[in-house]
């Protein structure tokens, strides 16, 4: 049997106190997600029911099959910065008429909707998501095109919206269109180059100037229906396909468009039979110790999330700091590189490599879960060539094609960070959960690098060295590296994909691996040369 077997004292004082440390900080996050589900406040969707309008997240509700989960994505986008929680979008993949699609609704309570930085950051991670994975493209459209006041960091990158929902397109991803309201300026684009649009009587309204602006530029006199309504659409201009009655309306319509595609997936089939884990989800709050520098057994966690807690272990007995092996994952095969003590050495480096090729020649998605401070450092390591074994694996997860998916765990600090596959390595997902942290290094490490270097630079100039203000520097340091390094900060700079539940880990990732099987599962044989 290869079932793993668990050691996890759920009773012992360390356990209690990271479950304690864990609870907290997933409070924290429960805030921060409440703020983007509450849009622009009480006024606002007040205001917006009033009119008798849903709200982003009641559209999609509807539009997905009954009872099916949703996989929001980027959910504390912009946090940390000058605009709302969640960057006036709601984005995520849902099932709708059976099929996988990615959808993405503009939140009319924020500004009407208006795209701000970070809603162009957004939409770019998801519709990248959408072209990695063949998903279908549902825009559910109510959003006044630019927010001007930022139009300097909207306008010029802001076009690659458009250029995305083409080349979907292009690529013969369908593209559908349901607008509830305004559609307006460069917004028109989204129902203008999508495959299918469907325009609700007497509330959609789509032109690329309004009234106002006709006004300006032309001298022209015109209300919104007659310049932009969906019954001029339907009747005159020919750009709403659909014509619906009201809001309901144009979900169902929404539905059969997708009903009619015939899309089907080109990945592989789970296993029908599939055996939950056998121990319990509720367990990984206390796998991941408040304090990173404590190590923990990522086995744990595998255990925890794969079918069975069945685990085929590879080179075991080889570099030992990673642990390597192949598992099914709800009925998907998946090979799994679970980082156990932190550092990675030349022996892990050269296992992870083999291990990759390996996944690759059997068309076999991967795994990586993040708890690494990095590669090791000092003579005896360089001497042992751990940049060339670094290499490698970087090598190996830079050029590997089967698709991989990244959970931060714990540390994910340096180039480890990039060994296992970070966001600059294009993952097609990449979650953290609530411990995690990532940065260049430590912060008391980094700080302590700026230290001796001042140091050595005051001696070298034969200058007094002020050991008051160095303290005071150092603190500074590690508590600007500290904040950075959480995942609310990262994950509001869109450098993960959400930050999870740990018990929602096994789900999350099912949901994943079913998304992207909708595209083919292929390897490849072709690497950069490797430095032996």
């Amino acid at each position: 049997m290869t079932v793993l077997d668990s050691t996890l004292d759920t009773t012992s004082e360390t356990f209690v106190a990271a479950r304690k440390a864990m609870e907290g900080k997933l409070a924290e996050i429960d805030a921060e997600h409440a703020k983007a589900i509450g849009g622009g406040g009480e006024k606002y969707v007040q205001r917006h029911h009033e009119r008798g309008k849903l709200l982003a997240r009641e559209r999609i509700e509807l539009l997905l099959d009954e009872d099916s989960p949703f996989l929001e994505l980027a959910t504390l986008a912009a946090w940390g910065s000058d605009f709302p929680v969640g960057a006036s979008l709601v984005a995520g993949i849902g099932v709708v008429e059976g099929v996988e699609c990615l959808v993405v609704a503009n939140d009319p309570t924020v500004r009407g909707g208006a795209s701000n930085p970070w809603t162009l950051k957004k939409s770019f991670r998801v519709h990248e998501i959408a072209e990695q994975n063949r998903l279908p493209v549902i825009s559910l459209v109510e959003s006044g095109g630019a927010d001007l006041p930022t139009q300097k960091e909207v306008f010029i990158p802001g076009g690659r919206m458009f250029r995305d929902l083409t080349r979907a397109s292009a690529a013969g991803i369908p593209t559908v269109s349901l607008v509830f309201g305004n559609s307006t300026a460069g917004g028109a684009y989204i129902p203008g180059m999508s495959d299918h649009v469907v325009m609700v009587r007497e509330r959609s309204k789509v032109f690329l100037a309004g009234p106002p602006l006709v006004k300006m530029a032309t001298g022209e006199d015109a209300d919104d229906e007659s310049l932009g309504g969906a019954e001029m659409h339907a009747r005159t201009s020919g750009l709403a396909d659909y014509f619906a009655e009201d809001e309901q309306d144009a979900i169902r319509i929404g539905r059969r468009i997708v009903r009619r595609l015939g899309w089907r997936k080109q990945g592989p089939q789970p296993r029908a039979d599939v055996l939950p884990p056998r121990y319990a989800d509720e367990d990984l709050l206390g796998v991941v110790p408040d304090d990173l520098k404590v190590p923990f057994d990522p086995r744990e966690v595998i255990a925890r999330i794969v079918d069975d807690s069945d685990f085929d272990e590879f080179k075991a007995l080889y570099g030992s700091s990673l642990v390597t092996g192949w598992a099914e994952l709800h009925g998907y095969p998946i090979g799994i590189l679970a980082n156990a003590r932190g550092v990675l050495f030349s022996e892990e480096a050269q296992k992870a490599t083999q291990f990759i090729q390996l996944a690759n020649r059997s068309n076999t998605p991967l795994l990586f879960l993040h708890n690494t401070t990095g590669y090791m450092v000092g003579r005896e390591y360089e001497e042992g060539g751990i940049i060339k074994h670094g290499a490698m694996m970087i090598n190996a997860v830079s050029n590997s094609t089967v698709p991989h998916l990244s959970v931060l765990l714990g540390a994910s600090y340096g180039a480890g960070h990039y060994g296992m596959c970070g966001r600059a390595y294009d993952p097609r997902f990449l979650f953290s959960w609530p411990s995690a942290k990532s940065a260049v290094m430590g912060g008391a490490q980094l700080a302590g690098v700026v230290s001796m270097v001042s140091k050595a630079s005051a001696l070298s100039r034969g200058k007094p060295f002020d050991e008051d203000a160095d303290a005071a520097l150092r603190a500074a340091i590690e508590n600007q590296i500290e904040a950075e390094s959480l995942p609310m900060f990262l994950s509001g700079r869109i450098y993960d994909d959400g930050v999870i539940d740990p018990r929602d880990t096994r789900t999350v990732l099912g949901l994943c691996l079913s998304a992207i099987a909708t595209a083919p599962v292929e390897g490849t044989e072709r690497f950069g040369v490797f430095r032996m």
